[in-house]
């Protein structure tokens, strides 16, 4: 952070790019001023989004490549399916110097995967995450695509419909694990107590590191997330509501952290740990942080939601995603630069 230089071998990642440019544009969208440094602002938050290239982010390939190494290239691996990845679409469709072909967007909702799960019909990503990322910056509420146009409902309800499978999951409890229940859920991509395996209670268990978990189909191991489910406060809050007060009163988790609540815990781990709640992270997470920041702000306020329905580029790539209705159907005028 101090040099700006690659660290290690670690690639240029395509969607950690959108997300470094949607906060961008947050800030130029809040910085409306005609003080200097307000417009000095405002013109490198353009500047750097107009630099971005989504097209050779492609790699030659029909979507976007999820990364590239100046030793192996653009990775096979694309985005494909629904994930975080509805960002980096809206932001790359959007752009006024190299936007993504609108080819690009169908070929990534053609992975989509609809599902029944515990009662509800939605469109499946097993992190609950996925569906959490791209809302913290866009206001998907009332607005639809082609797809959710056929469903009946948008993103935001799809994601309101994963936090309850989150919940229902958690107390159906399949694989048995200690302290799953109607008020302690969370199942993430998060840090972990392995990678080891452990006899626990007669079973023989499988721990992970830091992994994609996700449900209903894993993996999981028994290690909870609490913000990731206050990161799902917007959707359903009442559910996240009951479940944080537990984590706070009932688990103690957040006293002596800096932070709020740590990175992860799991109860089920069976080695000698300080306190009632098992295996503990000892880190923090920025990746973690900023989505219960901001979906806090959301929730009270809708503030990032509305800075970013004035802005144009985001206005154009839903457009021409396909989206229409709500919001973007009242004409709501994006502010000039």
């Amino acid at each position: 952070m101090r040099t700006g230089r690659r660290f290690g071998q670690c690639e240029l990642s395509t969607i950690d790019t959108a997300f470094l440019l949607a906060g961008v544009l947050v800030c130029a969208q809040f910085f409306q001023g005609d003080d200097p440094l307000e417009l000095e602002i405002r013109s490198l938050a353009d500047a750097l989004y107009r630099r971005a290239d989504w097209v050779w982010a492609m790699g030659g390939f029909s979507a976007v490549s999820m990364g590239w190494t100046p030793e192996a290239g653009f990775s096979p691996s694309l985005w494909e399916g629904y994930d975080e990845a509805l960002l980096l679409y809206v932001l790359g469709l959007g752009s006024p110097t190299h936007p993504l072909p609108a080819e690009s967007y169908q070929t990534w909702a053609a992975g989509y995967q609809w599902q029944h799960n515990y009662g509800l019909d939605y469109l499946y990503s097993g992190s609950m995450f996925t569906h959490q990322l791209s809302h913290v910056w866009v206001d998907f509420r009332g607005i639809q695509d082609k797809f959710m146009r056929s469903k009946g409902i948008d993103y935001f309800e799809n994601s309101r419909r994963a936090t309850l499978v989150q919940q229902r999951y958690a107390m159906d409890n399949p694989r048995g694990f200690k302290g799953y229940s109607e008020r302690c859920w969370g199942i993430t991509a998060s840090d972990g107590p392995g990678p080891a395996r452990r006899m626990v209670d007669g079973v023989m268990r499988e721990f992970y590191d830091y992994v994609a978990r996700g449900v209903p189909h894993g993996p999981d191991d028994g290690t909870l997330a609490p913000w990731v489910v206050v990161a799902s406060l917007p959707f359903a809050p009442d559910t996240v509501l009951s479940c944080i007060d537990y984590f706070v009163h009932e688990l103690d988790l957040h006293t002596g952290n800096s932070y709020g609540f740590k990175a992860s815990f799991n109860p089920t781990w069976p080695e000698s740990v300080d306190g009632p709640y098992g295996w503990v992270s000892p880190w923090h997470f920025g990746i973690d942080q900023g989505p219960v920041v901001l979906m806090i702000e959301n929730h009270l306020y809708g503030s990032v939601w509305e800075w970013m329905r004035q802005c144009p580029c985001v206005v154009t790539g839903l457009q021409r995603a396909g989206f229409t209705g709500g919001w973007l159907d009242e004409g709501q005028p994006g502010r000039e630069k």
